[in-house]
């Protein structure tokens, strides 16, 4: 090459594409956010910390992901986003360097009794197709292997039309598939117990229905019986004729005119089904999940023997195994049994389906099986089975959200969850994690610190840096990241004992444990070992004459209408306070009955659907916001009206009902309860949708904490609390105890085992190495043993 052609060497210029390394957040103010302004690392892993309460959820899910998503769908045309949901433009000035948005949730997966891991992942579709390609004898395709397919068969003549002609031809079609049809896919059968639905010596007219709902005047359920002409609605049920038992109990859908209305009767036990056991009981309201349980026994289904599969779907085998001896194995024991199977014409199958199991037991979800309920699931559980489609991904420069993915870990995964995050974030995405976990926090490249209080008191950025910089702030987090429980001098002695003998629910090996009464135990072990079968399965429902009240993590349900007032019940007695005072009805203070506003129907807002754009909500011009009529604003309480009342605080609201003209010792009792939790700063009429995840878990455990009960059963209660929050929780803890109740808590915390007056530690692994008590104890004799992982992490943590 000649000197003419050569360049000289120039110092490198930075491209205008490399300058977008941040997202800028100008102006939030979703929730309680108070115009947050801030800037965020690209592809860095940036924790979200802070009180719960305090907007991280906000900040994170509210403003960045769902801007991205909605930005996203707007790239789509008119006509495509009428098919989507419409998604609000979050409260914010200004955001800028956004990147695709993935999402990682806490929400509980499925509520259809169809729904497995399995299907909830890719893993069910590929067996599938591997058994219709290599199954022995071969029965049809990937369908004839579907427990969510049935069988179909039809025939007929179809007429074809070719230009000027006509033919009439006959036809058949055949669809094979793999749903038992005992069961119909579901692998339960019911049973129900028709004295729980009525009283056969009453007429359907004197209210012999039992069902929750029914009520006389509901013309969809007793009034379509009552009107329907097959039955005598003024004779008792136990003298019905045989053919009116028949049509009362069994009758297909047949089309009726009720009151000039039609409508379709069916039996009562077709209706019952459809109504309550096609969903899963997990997802139903309490009050309806208690009638499920005392009226409908599930037994396994004679037929296939709980695999939902069809006779012939389950002959056909690969070696020895069928699709669901594969399906009920140990995730990471059918990982073994893939990778053992060497098959050419299938070999980029198998490597897909060998990454998604793998995935699995990466994870440290090795435990399940495919055929497990997605509704059984924890929700930290589920959180996990939702990132293993994101670990094997080819994207890059992306956004992945994750709200608290520690939940449901014992300390010795959690090195295993971050480890992940680290991964992702080595891809070159940006990983935000909402997190109240050191252990998680500690591997940040960047913290964001919201606070400095909740609700009201939070909404601002009071650090945001790096960790160390985070240690010396002086935030209530950073004042609180290296706190360390110490073991307790002395332990209560426990007052007796419910002895659990034989337990063998899942995967509990034969397990004898005397679990204490009178005292805080507290039940632990990694994912997986069997803590919630032995103490949801295996303990009885009475515990003597008391009941056992439990507080499970199943999501609180409620609409945009609903409220912490609502929910409690605390507006019952609040609402009957106005009205005795001025004589005139209850119903009046309610913004769901006679006294909402007519304009907005009790919202306080208008709702304007702009078909495929995003819906445009406006503040009612008639009631202000307000949600009340301008005749019920005029009658008060302790000189307050009723929209005054609900826009006050707990705290405030306590002091208000207890004293004065507007004592009301039946509202001030729930008050003081939701206090105790920890909740005083949320308002009264504060929407149920902008609670954070541990604001819901504490509201529930109020409402709980008003049952009758000797035994409080809980399900992780530091779910979504901050550091500083858990010693509010031991406290509230403490005080049950105290009050001569009985606490077993299923945890990881280590703080809460280290204020433990007896342990039970599970293992020694999960799945089918862990189901036996490997320790039982004070937490100072498990700390002096450390035989046990629990034992290890529990010394480490107190300084042992």
């Amino acid at each position: 090459m000649s000197n003419a052609t050569r360049t000289t060497p120039q110092s490198p210029v930075q491209h205008a594409a490399d300058s977008h390394d941040l997202i800028r957040v100008h102006g939030a103010r979703e929730n309680n956010l108070k115009d947050v302004s801030i800037e965020i690392p690209k592809r860095r892993l940036t924790v979200f910390t802070g009180v719960s309460g305090s907007g991280k959820s906000s900040l994170v899910f509210d403003t960045i992901a769902a801007e991205s998503q909605r930005m996203i769908n707007e790239t789509y045309s008119a006509f495509l986003q009428g098919f989507m949901p419409t998604l609000a433009r979050p409260e914010v000035d200004v955001l800028d360097g956004l990147t695709t948005a993935i999402s990682v949730d806490q929400q509980r997966m499925g509520g259809d009794l169809r729904s497995t891991v399995g299907t909830a992942t890719d893993a069910n579709a590929m067996l599938r197709i591997l058994f219709s390609r290599l199954g022995k004898p071969h029965i049809g395709p990937p369908s004839a292997y579907s427990f969510n397919t049935a069988t179909v068969r039809a025939s007929g003549a179809i007429t074809v039309e070719r230009g000027a002609r006509t033919k009439a031809e006959k036809a058949t079609f055949t669809r094979t598939g793999g749903m038992c049809t005992h069961c119909e896919g579901r692998g339960k059968v019911s049973d129900i117990d028709l004295t729980q639905l009525y009283d056969d010596t009453k007429s359907i007219s004197e209210g012999a229905f039992t069902i929750p709902g029914w009520k006389s005047d509901n013309v969809w359920t007793v009034g379509i019986y009552a009107e329907s002409g097959f039955l005598d609605p003024h004779k008792p049920i136990r003298r019905f004729t045989k053919k009116e038992m028949h049509d009362f109990l069994h009758r297909e859908p047949t089309k009726v005119k009720v009151n000039g209305v039609n409508l379709t009767y069916e039996g009562l036990i077709p209706k019952i089904q459809k109504s309550f056991l096609s969903k899963d009981k997990e997802s139903m309201q309490p009050h309806i999940r208690a009638f499920v349980e005392r009226a409908v026994t599930f037994t396994t289904c004679p037929e296939c023997d709980g695999t939902r599969l069809s006779e012939g779907a389950r002959s056909s085998k690969i070696g020895r195994i069928s699709i669901a001896d594969a399906c009920a194995m140990e995730i990471r024991d059918l990982a073994e049994w893939v990778r053992k199977l060497d098959e050419p014409s299938v070999t980029p199958l198998l490597t897909a389906l060998q990454g998604t199991l793998d995935s699995f037991t990466e994870i440290g979800l090795g435990y399940l099986s495919l055929d497990r309920p997605a509704g059984t699931l924890s929700g930290g559980e589920a959180q996990r089975v939702k990132m293993i489609r994101h670990l094997g991904s080819s994207l890059t420069d992306v956004t992945y959200v994750f709200d608290e993915p520690t939940i449901g870990l014992h300390p010795h995964d959690i090195r295993r969850m971050n480890d992940l995050l680290l991964r992702l974030r080595d891809k070159g995405n940006t990983v935000l994690v909402v997190e109240h976990k050191p252990e998680a926090i500690a591997i940040a490249d960047h913290v964001v610190d919201l606070g400095p209080g909740a609700g009201t008191e939070g909404g601002t950025v009071c650090f945001q840096g790096t960790v160390e910089g985070l240690r010396a702030s002086g935030t209530v987090t950073g004042r609180h990241l290296d706190d360390r429980a110490t073991l307790k001098d002395s332990v209560r002695t426990p007052t007796g004992a419910l002895q659990i003998r034989g337990a063998t629910a899942n995967n509990l090996q034969g397990v004898d444990v005397d679990v204490p009464l009178g005292v805080l135990c507290v039940v632990t072990g990694v994912a997986g070992s069997g803590k919630s079968s032995l103490v949801h399965g295996a303990l009885p429902r009475q515990a003597g004459a008391e009941g056992v009240v439990s507080v499970d993590q199943s999501a609180i349900r409620g609409s945009r209408r609903s409220n912490p007032a609502t929910y409690t019940g605390l507006l019952e007695p609040i609402r009957k306070a106005f009205a005795k005072a001025n004589g005139v009805k209850p119903a009046l203070f309610s913004a769901n009955s006679e006294g909402a506003c007519p304009t907005c129907n009790g919202a306080g807002v208008i709702y304007t659907d702009l078909a495929m754009m995003a819906g445009v909500a406006t503040t009612c011009e008639d009631c202000e916001g307000k949600r009340f009529q301008p005749s019920v604003l005029e009658y008060h309480l302790g000189g307050r009206d009723i929209s005054e009342v609900l826009a006050m605080s707990v705290t405030e609201a306590e002091e208000f009902f207890g004293a004065g003209e507007a004592r009301t010792p039946a509202a001030h009792r729930i008050l003081e309860r939701l206090a105790d939790v920890g909740l005083g700063y949320l308002s009264l009429g504060q929407p149920l949708t902008t609670l954070s995840g541990g604001e819901r878990q504490r509201l529930k455990l109020a409402v709980h904490m008003a049952e009758k009960g000797g035994v409080y059963v809980l399900d992780e209660p530091t779910t979504g609390l901050h550091l500083a929050d858990v010693e509010h929780l031991l406290g509230l803890l403490d005080r049950l105890v105290e009050s001569g109740k009985s606490v077993i808590v299923i945890e990881h915390h280590q703080a809460v085992m280290a204020h433990a007056d007896w342990i039970i530690d599970l293992g020694p692994g999960a799945g089918h190495d862990g189901g036996r008590v490997v320790f039982e104890g004070t937490p100072a004799e498990l700390v002096a043993d450390r035989s046990t992982l629990t034992g290890e992490h529990l010394a480490q943590y107190v300084g042992a």
